[in-house]
């Protein structure tokens, strides 16, 4: 017996100095990673995270899946690695951050319109009509100009109970800002934000409290990221987008609403999008890091090994997740502007990317959803 726990001991130690990752010059690294913020991306990353700490061994990523606001405070705290957010940083909040962030887009997604009506699995709302939804001003949903919408369709003698995020959200943001496009009136009442003072309506927490409310009342529609709802297998609405379609929130539809100019800090809306082919609430969302690691007690390792897990985002493996769980993987214009700025990121002005390749990862887009 004793014999056999000296043998256990000996290969526990070995297993634990196996588990250590180190730098190309031996170093120690970092062995976990912290993060905080926007649910729309949670069920993306709690996959490609785990991922990359199975190929990483001894490193524990951990993410609180808070809310984009929550993500841009924890951050701005510096009580996390990194912040999670739906919404780019306004000059407001980069102004409150004290120091350089860096925006490094994820994935893509699009907001859509879930409904549970007994009866009705095929909707069609506009922009305006949303608005007027969440304004109160259409309040059954048999209302006539709902009726005008959907001339096939019987729609019930029921109150619409529209369902809203409690929580500052970066869905929420990307709900409001396409809507203030697309009416003036909600432009002028409510404006956009990651959280506002809402009309009509009643509050859940995160993507999956919306979702599950929608979900359990008869009559109910809400504002949550696709992949829940193809989880969940709700019904959603198909949305009129600029040129005259109704368009379905799938990864091709997503994906066309990139088909614009980005500027080169990635800081873009892809909402409204003018392609004829284009889901009208499509978005980014970003991995938010200081451009300077060089903070607190933080040490190059700690920076580079974050660094290594942003690289391993971005991927072809990466990417390909995204896809294999309702997500637009990034188009190539993405992948090449976040590899630029990735390689800004430094310690104290010393460059921290590692083996960073200058030649595309695959083709982008179409390559991941052609697989």
């Amino acid at each position: 017996m004793r014999h056999f726990l000296l043998c256990s001991l000996l290969s526990f130690f070995v297993l634990s100095c196996n588990n250590v990752s180190t730098d190309s010059e031996g170093n120690k690294l970092a062995t976990s990673i912290s993060g905080a913020g926007a649910t729309f991306p949670y069920p993306y990353y709690n996959i490609v995270f785990r991922d990359y700490m199975r190929q990483h061994d001894g490193i524990t990523v951990n993410y609180g899946a808070i809310g984009s606001g929550g993500g841009i405070r924890s951050l701005r705290d510096r009580s996390v690695d990194f912040g999670a957010s739906d919404a780019f940083l306004n000059e407001k909040e980069i102004a409150s951050m004290k120091a350089e962030v860096i925006h490094i887009a994820t994935c893509m997604g699009g907001v859509v319109m879930a409904y549970t009506l007994e009866g009705v699995d095929s909707l069609r709302l506009t922009g305006a009509l949303i608005a007027d939804i969440y304004l109160g001003k259409i309040k059954k949903w048999n209302d006539s100009r709902l009726a005008a919408e959907n001339p096939t369709i019987k729609l019930p003698d029921l109150e619409i109970t529209p369902v809203y995020r409690s929580d500052g959200s970066g869905t929420t943001y990307n709900f409001s800002e396409y809507l203030c496009v697309v009416s003036p009136e909600w432009d002028r009442i409510m404006g956009k934000g990651k959280a506002l003072k809402w009309e009509a309506g009643i509050a859940a927490k995160g993507n999956p409290g919306v979702a599950g409310i929608v979900q359990q009342t008869e009559g109910a529609i809400g504002y949550i990221g696709s992949e829940y709802a193809l989880t969940l297998k709700l019904p959603t609405a198909k949305l009129k987008n600029r040129a005259g379609r109704y368009v379905n929130a799938t990864l091709e539809a997503i994906s066309a609403a990139a088909n614009v100019d980005l500027p080169e800090d990635m800081r873009a809306t892809i909402t409204d999008s003018g392609d004829p082919e284009a889901y009208p609430m499509s978005l980014f969302t970003w991995i938010l890091v200081y451009k300077n690691q060089q903070y607190d007690s933080r040490t190059r390792q700690d920076a580079e090994q974050l660094v290594s897990l942003l690289q391993y985002i971005i991927s072809p493996e990466g990417q390909k997740v995204a896809a294999q769980i309702n997500y637009a993987p990034l188009p190539m214009q993405a992948l090449e502007k976040n590899r630029k700025l990735i390689s800004e990121i430094n310690y104290g002005g010393a460059p921290v990317a590692l083996n960073i390749s200058s030649e595309p990862a695959g083709d982008g887009v179409g390559a991941v959803l052609n697989e």
